[in-house]
């Protein structure tokens, strides 16, 4: 949990960089428009679409891009058909690697994933290698400095969180999936914007890494994958010590 959460953290801050931003709409515009089309266009009644739009708002994408992505998702407008698909590998020291992708050439995405796994020092494997490792849940990081342990703990479970656990500089708050909307409207309601909030998926156990240069080749080869334009996400079951993760770099796509 660790592990992803510090990375989550670092995601959202690469993110946020100018040069990134086009590439986090079109990964965004995706995901609103297969959300759309799997559950329809009411975010009122379509969860997967209602936390879309929270995350294209968070990364100050024009509403009229939303509107649009959404109608070509529900057929209002043409645009490309693109499929869920998941992809399985490993990493240096045998770290699970799970990447989610929307693509509209399944065979294409999985050849150019593998050549990425093969060039930073990983390996590609079948359905089912390390997906069972994972779990899906809601996970929002709030920075520690915004309120004290002992009230938000008090707010998130009252409002159905499963856990909180505290680290160096941020607060993990687990939920359900069916809780994840009501934990973070009543962390909001405080006044306080998350520095995440995104269903997620989390390891049932880890593989420590206190080699720095392991370290950093793991972190390369996450990079990459997750700067692919067909990937969405990309999940992994490394714990890397804050000491270590601070002295990294991020590789730039």
């Amino acid at each position: 949990m660790s592990g992803h959460s510090k990375w989550a953290s670092i995601k959202h801050k690469k993110a946020a960089t100018d040069s990134k931003r086009g590439k986090l709409f079109t990964k965004l515009i995706k995901e609103l428009t297969v959300a759309a089309r799997a559950a329809g266009g009411d975010s009122d009644a379509n969860p997967r679409l209602r936390l879309a739009i929270s995350r294209a708002k968070d990364a100050n994408m024009p509403k009229d891009n939303i509107d649009k992505a959404i109608k070509k998702g529900t057929g209002e407008l043409p645009g490309v058909v693109y499929e869920e698909a998941t992809y399985e590998g490993y990493g240096h020291n045998g770290v699970a690697i799970l990447v989610d992708a929307l693509t509209d050439n399944k065979n294409r995405t999985a050849a150019e994933l593998r050549s990425l796994f093969s060039k930073k020092g990983g390996n590609m494997a079948g359905a089912g290698s390390v997906g069972w490792l994972f779990k899906k849940i809601g996970l929002i990081i709030i920075n520690k400095d915004k309120i004290g342990e002992d009230k938000l703990m008090g707010i998130v479970l009252e409002n159905g969180a499963e856990d909180m656990v505290t680290q160096d500089k941020t607060y993990e708050v687990m939920t359900t999936l069916k809780d994840f909307e009501n934990v973070k409207k009543a962390i909001v309601a405080l006044g306080i914007n998350p520095v995440s909030a995104e269903f997620t998926m989390v390891p049932s156990s880890t593989i420590k890494i206190n080699d720095k240069t392991i370290a950093q080749a793991v972190l390369n080869l996450i990079s990459a994958l997750e700067d692919h334009d067909d990937v969405q996400d990309v999940y992994a079951n490394f714990d890397i010590p804050d000491d270590i993760l601070a002295g990294l770099e991020i590789e730039e796509g």
